[in-house]
Parts: structure tokens; C-alpha cells; sequence
């Protein structure tokens, strides 16, 4: 049987809209062929009681062993000071960035689009293209 690369990923996301998180992880767990390992914080496991500067040292914590982060791009994302943490971080660190733009929208975030070395649309092929793609 070939090898089967598996892909360590950090998928930025807002916890208030955790429901299109879950649908990712979706997509994600479903694409034949795509084995990956989720080093994202879901909202049952999320930081909580933190100062800033300690939630940023445990961001930093998480996105570091990425070769790829995964920014959901829901409009939401450009009111979020810790998503563009997330990415200002993860290009500082050199990271491939992948915006996914949702499927019911009908704008992205400017600070998605232009931080993103590629935005894909809502389904698991676009995604999974996406990260092999752009991933070393």
C-alpha cells in the first residue's frame, strides 16, 4: 500500500460559529486518499480563564508543529482580533495559509483573501486540492 502523507493542520476558526468548523472537520475526515491530524482548539476544548498574552502563547503552541493553517472565511473573521492573530502568526512562521470561503457567502474578508496563498471553495475536493497544493 503507497504512503499515505498525513497533513498537520491548525483550522482557524471562530468558536461563536462552531457549527461550520465541525462541518470542515467534515469534509476533511470524509476526502479519500486525506489523512490529517486536527491541531486546531474546538469549542469543547477551548482556553478558557486565560489572560491575552497566555491564550496567545497556547495559539502559538498549536500552530507551530502546522504545515498548513486553514482559515474559515465566514465575514465574521474580519471582526476577530484572534483569527488575525492566528494568521499574522502563522505567517510570521512561513506557513501556507488556505482560506475557505463559505459556501452561503458572498464576500470573503479582505484580510483572508490577501493573507490566503489560496482560497477554496466549500467542499471537501476544493479543500483537500488546496492543501496538498500549497503544503510542502
Amino acid at each position: 500500500m503507497p504512503y499515505l502523507h498525513n497533513y498537520r493542520l491548525f483550522i482557524s476558526h471562530a468558536w461563536r460559529y462552531g457549527e461550520r468548523y465541525e462541518r470542515a472537520i467534515k469534509f476533511l475526515n470524509a476526502a479519500p486518499r486525506f489523512s490529517w491530524t486536527n491541531y486546531s482548539v474546538p469549542v469543547a476544548k477551548k482556553f478558557e480563564h486565560m489572560s491575552t498574552r497566555s491564550l496567545e502563547e497556547e495559539l502559538r503552541q498549536q500552530i507551530r508543529p502546522t504545515q498548513c493553517v486553514v482559515v474559515l472565511a465566514g465575514m465574521y473573521a474580519a471582526h476577530s482580533n484572534w483569527i488575525q492573530f492566528e494568521i499574522d502568526f502563522a505567517k510570521f512562521l512561513g506557513k501556507p495559509i488556505l482560506g475557505i470561503i463559505p459556501w452561503d457567502a458572498e464576500r470573503t474578508p479582505t484580510s483572508v483573501s490577501l493573507a490566503a496563498n489560496k482560497m477554496v471553495s466549500w467542499n471537501s475536493a476544493s479543500i483537500v486540492a488546496g492543501i496538498r497544493e500549497i503544503t510542502p
